[in-house]
């Protein structure tokens, strides 16, 4: 493609970065500048680029420009357990937040823990600076082999602690979150709670459960009943809660259910309304974490724990550049959200 005298384009190839500073006026140097995110650029420069290339239809080579440096701008986020609607909060976050600092993201749907090893390889293929993990189904070997085959050129971790010392985490200080929870349901006069917890994985977990039966116990001297789930899925959490109220005399019934997130109590309201007609806080309270939005919703107004999660992401971004230290990335803390459930 040509450019003539009156600005027409002739139709002969494909719009490169000389078409534009001819139409610019700027050398093809300041075309290439304009389209990286952090390059020094004044905006009048930037601003004559960008209607150029809108002008005549041009789009840089991504892929060649990945290929001249050392950063793609393209990361790609690994998910799992899609029955958790807390994972499209984190999506459309992360996603947002990474958009607007300049880096596009590759989304990889895992299969099961056994896809996960092949998924890395897959973006890895696709020189991403990095990989996000958000889910549950990886373990300390999958990771580990990851690592030591270089595939990736950073492992996160978001939203859950790893203990591989070669991943990045960046997550909600759980012990100080279930701290609140803990004092909320203790000042709040409950006697009984059950606790509903999710998967108990080995390598990146977390520590929700196990912080708040050893709050209890320090405070009451006693041990709460658990119960657990394989996903975060409120069909499952439904179940399990009915089960076990099933398996229990009325009089041994929990006045509360803390639940490690909001996809759990949501199955665990139903479960206590439609499957045994009880009221909910009035026969059993019910406890949630992380404030979806169908947790402000009139069938649930589930009193929850909100994650910080632009403030992650934005860390998580530092990462990218290079700006953070990953040592002090698990001290995130949200806010307790008080509403009828409990």
């Amino acid at each position: 493609m040509s450019i003539q005298k009156d600005g027409k384009l002739n139709q002969i190839g494909t719009v490169t970065a000389d078409h534009v500073a001819a139409e610019a006026g700027v050398s093809r140097w300041t075309v290439n500048r304009a389209f990286r995110q952090e390059a020094s650029i004044s905006a009048k420069s930037r601003k004559k680029v960008m209607e150029a290339a809108e002008k005549l239809g041009y789009v840089p080579d991504l892929l060649a420009s990945s290929l001249r440096s050392e950063r793609s701008n393209l990361v790609a986020v690994l998910v799992d357990d899609f029955a958790n609607p807390h994972k499209l909060v984190m999506m459309e976050r992360l996603t947002r937040i990474l958009r607007k600092h300049g880096w596009d993201t590759l989304l990889v749907n895992m299969l099961g823990e056994a896809d996960t090893s092949a998924a890395l390889l897959s973006a890895s293929q696709r020189r991403v600076d990095a990989a996000i993990l958000i889910g549950i189904q990886f373990n300390e070997e999958v990771l580990a082999t990851a690592l030591g085959a270089q595939r990736v050129r950073k492992l996160i971790i978001f939203a859950r602690d790893s203990e591989n010392p070669n991943t990045i985490s960046i997550c909600c200080d759980d012990v100080g979150a279930m701290t609140a929870i803990a004092d909320y349901v203790l000042n709040k006069g409950y006697r009984k709670p059950l606790f509903l917890a999710g998967p108990q994985t080995e390598s990146a977990h977390l520590k929700r459960k196990d912080t708040f039966l050893e709050l209890w116990r320090q405070n009451r001297g006693d041990l709460p009943a658990s119960i657990s789930v394989p996903f975060y899925d409120p069909l499952l959490a439904y179940e399990r809660t009915a089960d076990y109220l099933a398996s229990h005399d009325r009089s041994d019934y929990p006045d509360v259910v803390v639940c490690e997130n909001d996809a759990l109590a949501m199955g665990a309201i139903d479960a206590i309304r439609f499957r045994f007609g009880l009221r909910v806080p009035q026969d059993i309270a019910v406890t949630g974490f992380d404030d979806v939005p169908q947790a402000a919703s009139p069938n649930y107004r589930l009193t929850t724990y909100r994650q910080p999660i632009s403030a992650m992401a934005e860390a998580l971004v530092e990462v990218l550049k290079g700006n953070n230290d990953p040592a002090h990335l698990c001290g995130f803390l949200g806010e307790m959200i008080v509403r009828e459930s409990a």
